[in-house]
């Protein structure tokens, strides 16, 4: 793909309409390239000026400042908002939950101050704008989808709508869980516990959380976030159904019956 480079995008007296975050999982893990590959798909065929950072990208600290090295996270953010501020950077568009709420609340403080957006809000105004239209009895017509808040989105910014609406586009039925929205159960990677084992128990967080939502008898589990995408994965596969329910992320959704 010809993705715009931040840096190649100035020395040519360029300014993108937005920056696109793509963070750590989205960069590196495996899955959640696909989740970038999709976004970065809609953005062209919208045709939307976007850039990225490449290189110059580094992790937000979110992960650090939840574990609690609070040094880490300040070398890592302001470390990152002299890039920023640097490129003179107004807008910026993720698709992870932990780099939004943490560029959009925490970032501020350090002198980081620019309009963050998550990628499903961003989607409902491109959608509103009239930008995105969907096939008619597309990939999804017939088809249950229940949608998984992410902690970071939801509870931790408001953000229980926009998701819903972009699913609302696609040509299927959309299954609440019992545990939803405000309500709604974590996967279990929040606060940095993506990165150490779980305590003892009786159950996995992601396990209990993925049977909540095979039990609605959805084929595809929405996520708009790759911590929840891959526990949610984990779930499903311990249960043996992967090949009758899907993790997909909004974006892979609404790609699929968009991108030619």
């Amino acid at each position: 793909m010809q993705i715009p480079r931040m840096a190649d995008m100035m020395a040519n007296g360029e300014t993108p309409e937005i920056l696109f975050w793509v963070g750590c999982a989205g960069s590196f893990d495996q899955r959640a390239q696909k989740i970038t590959r999709a976004f970065a798909a809609i953005l062209n065929k919208v045709e939307i000026k976007y850039a990225i950072l490449g290189k110059e990208e580094a992790c937000t600290g979110d992960p650090a400042r939840r574990a609690g090295n609070e040094f880490l996270f300040q070398m890592m953010a302001y470390n990152n908002i002299q890039i920023l501020n640097g490129y003179g950077i107004k807008k910026i568009v993720t698709a992870c939950p932990h780099c939004f709420n943490i560029l959009k609340n925490e970032y501020p403080v350090l002198g980081g101050n620019y309009e963050v957006m998550h990628h499903t809000t961003f989607l409902q105004q491109l959608i509103d704008e009239g930008k995105i239209k969907l096939k008619e009895s597309g990939s999804f017509k017939g088809k249950k989808i229940t949608y998984h808040d992410s902690c970071y989105l939801g509870r931790a910014n408001n953000i229980y709508e926009a998701p819903r609406k972009v699913l609302e586009l696609l040509d299927a039925e959309l299954i609440e869980m019992k545990r939803c929205r405000s309500k709604g159960l974590c996967c279990g990677a929040g606060g940095a516990q993506m990165f150490k084992e779980e305590e003892k128990g009786t159950t996995r967080v992601n396990f209990e959380r993925s049977e909540e939502a095979i039990e609605t008898g959805a084929n595809i589990i929405a996520a708009a976030c790759p911590f929840c995408n891959t526990m949610l994965t984990d779930g499903v596969k311990n249960k043996e159904k992967e090949d009758s329910v899907k993790v997909m992320d909004i974006a892979e959704l609404i790609a699929a019956d968009f991108i030619d």
